[in-house]
């Protein structure tokens, strides 16, 4: 069975990594903070730590279809699975930069910025779209958050139309009036949860899911770590392997997982089920 994100969960539960300095780059693992994040989190999914490089490499091939690049998302696909998109950030409430790419409920084929690889990576047509998000400061990992797009984000055709009319020259939106050749400011308010702007050449941010999911989460900044994960309660009944992840919960201090309601990304006005799963250390 290829690896998901009860995997990943479980693995990091197991062995939490903080210091992405002294375990990623020190030993020439990673080239930079932002590698050593992707590193970390891949080896959450395939329980890569301490590996040599050649059976980790392995590994990966066994779990992962795809591994991108800074350009084209995403950052990685499971085989038979989700993709993933991993994202940096250095301050605990810092928006994330999403540059030229919208984000992304789920993930289609017909992207018109994936890779040639990532589209024959293997037999696929749609992917759920997981976030992985951490927050990197002075060289040691403060925070992790997974969640999936289609908790996060509006539906595609939300964000398209705010392309569109870009395209079609002097336009107003949200009372900005703009061409696309000249950066007045940025627009906000795009989604029906207010959380995705756009800078008028292009440039997309969403805000921090910290800041996103405040009213089922609050981080203990006097932790050394905190870890949310949101998971709508459809996706975690197609998972096979969530009593592990339930009975290593219910077995360690800090860790909890609780049922709650998060808000549709398409309309506010609606709730739906999901699990809050939380760690810190």
């Amino acid at each position: 069975m290829s690896a998901n994100v009860i995997n990943a969960m479980l693995n990091l539960i197991e062995h939490p990594i903080t210091d992405l300095q002294s375990n990623y780059v020190a030993k020439n693992r990673a080239n930079g903070m932002g590698e050593a994040l992707e590193r970390y989190v891949q080896d959450l999914f395939i329980n890569g730590f301490n590996l040599d490089e050649m059976t980790r490499l392995k590994r990966i091939e066994e779990h992962f279809s795809y591994i991108g690049n800074d350009s084209n998302p995403p950052d990685a696909m499971l085989k038979g699975g989700d993709a993933i998109e991993i994202k940096k950030t250095e301050s605990r409430n810092a928006d994330i930069a999403l540059n030229s790419s919208y984000p992304k409920a789920k993930l289609n084929i017909d992207h018109p910025m994936l890779t040639a690889g990532c589209k024959v990576a293997e037999s696929w047509h749609e992917k759920d779209m997981l976030y992985a998000i951490g927050t990197v400061a002075k060289n040691t990992l403060e925070s992790l958050v997974f969640v999936y797009g289609e908790d996060y984000a509006a539906d595609e055709a939300t964000y398209q139309a705010v392309k569109t009319r870009i395209k079609q020259g002097v336009e107003t939106i949200e009372g900005i009036e703009f061409t696309p050749t000249k950066e007045l400011g940025k627009i906000n308010r795009i989604d029906p949860l207010g959380i995705t702007y756009l800078r008028v050449r292009g440039m997309w941010g969403i805000q921090n899911p910290y800041k996103v999911f405040n009213y089922v989460y609050q981080r203990d900044f006097s932790n050394k770590f905190n870890f949310m994960a949101v998971i709508n309660a459809e996706k975690w009944s197609s998972f096979e392997n969530t009593e592990q992840l339930v009975t290593l919960i219910k077995n360690t201090a800090n860790a909890s997982i609780t049922d709650i309601e998060i808000k549709c990304p398409n309309n506010p006005a609606r709730l739906k089920p999901a699990k809050l799963i939380s760690f810190f250390i």
